[in-house]
């Protein structure tokens, strides 16, 4: 509804009332689930042809090789390269040697861009190639259900899961299972992950954890190192300053698209809704704006707004707010917890997405 409308204390601003996540309750069907389990936005024009290696790191160019040749060798009609089941209904025989690469390097190296490049170049349509983050992955099975994972990416010629978080055994020992499953059907493979969490800081590659965490399923992977300069002692950006509650509610009346929430009442509303949809509630703003950002009060909130934070950052959709700066929004004790890595990174992301949000002051 577009209309004069009034912001207290302040003379009426004549344009479209803003949204409110908290008002948002989408239901997504499975299809779409699968269907937007694609790169992300920012790395939609990414190709490996796009990637410029470090002449002093011969290992990033020989990465570009190999994943190349990955590619092309998914052209057939399936991973396991006949397209068809045998007779009387067997499961197809899955292809010897490795049909998965693990990308194997430190933050700043490019994985996700690579790994992004080699979705792009794998010869099949969209529909027979995915692409997610693991939390995304785990979200699939919570919203579907094992069984109907399975039979929904069995057919698939590619699987690629960026960010394989090694912190949570129990997600893992599901992913796994996940992955053996589709092994068996033929699809093939290629991931990324963090560091283990006792971990973090120590060394820049966590291939021997990746193996050792997912362990029958090692053979399947063939290890590609990639160095390069390891950007984790610069530490986490500086959050910019936080505006006033008056300054943001004025900005989103002004800003077509943008919604408007509490951010305390946003928290409480993201726990009625599955993080498999967080991505579908942000469908259609252009900006987030959020009033009282407060620290988070207990590790369950905070792994459910980790979550919207990766589905906002993949999105680029500008976050600006009132009350604390991001960078306190996590406790000293979640910081130094088994699940830092994800604070660490919702961290940075809402701080890139605060910046990003700065043209919209003073519309």
């Amino acid at each position: 509804m577009s209309s004069s409308t009034a912001v207290p204390g302040q003379s009426p601003i004549a344009e479209t009332a803003p949204q409110s996540l908290c008002a948002l309750e989408p239901r997504v069907p499975a299809d779409r689930l699968v269907a937007e389990m694609v790169p992300p936005p920012r790395f939609d024009s990414v190709r490996f042809d796009t990637y410029v290696p470090d002449p002093n790191q011969p290992s990033q160019t020989e990465a570009v090789q190999v994943l190349g040749s990955f590619a092309a060798g998914l052209g057939g009609a399936h991973a396991t390269g006949t397209g068809k089941r045998k007779w009387f209904g067997r499961k197809p025989v899955a292809p010897t040697g490795p049909r998965g690469v693990y990308l194997d390097g430190g933050y700043g190296v490019g994985k996700t861009h690579l790994l992004a490049s080699l979705w792009h170049a794998t010869p099949a349509a969209p529909s027979l190639k995915a692409f997610g983050t693991f939390v995304e992955l785990t979200n699939l099975v919570g919203a579907l259900g094992f069984q109907q994972t399975v039979q929904t990416l069995s057919g698939h010629r590619l699987l690629c899961i960026d960010e394989f978080e090694l912190d949570d055994p129990g997600d893992t020992v599901l992913v796994s299972s996940l992955l053996g499953r589709l092994v068996e059907a033929g699809v093939a493979l290629a991931a990324t992950s963090n560091t283990l969490p006792g971990k973090l800081g120590e060394g820049r590659f966590a291939a021997v954890d990746f193996l050792r965490e997912i362990q029958g399923l090692s053979s399947h992977f063939r290890p590609l190192r990639i160095d390069g300069e390891d950007y984790r002692h610069r530490g986490l950006p500086e959050a910019p300053p936080p505006y006033s509650d008056d300054q943001v509610t004025r900005a989103a009346y002004a800003t077509a698209g943008a919604s408007l929430d509490d951010f305390p009442a946003l928290l409480g509303h993201l726990a009625k809704v599955h993080p498999s949809r967080y991505g579908a509630l942000t469908d259609g703003i252009t900006a987030v704006c959020l009033t009282d950002v407060q620290a988070v009060p207990d590790q369950s909130t905070a792994l459910r707004l980790v979550v919207l934070a990766d589905r906002l950052y993949d999105r680029e959709v500008p976050v600006l707010a009132s009350g604390l700066p991001f960078d306190r929004l996590f406790s000293d004790e979640m910081l130094n917890g088994g699940y830092r890595k994800k604070y660490f990174r919702a961290i940075s992301r809402l701080t890139a997405l605060a910046r990003d949000a700065k043209g919209l002051v003073g519309q």
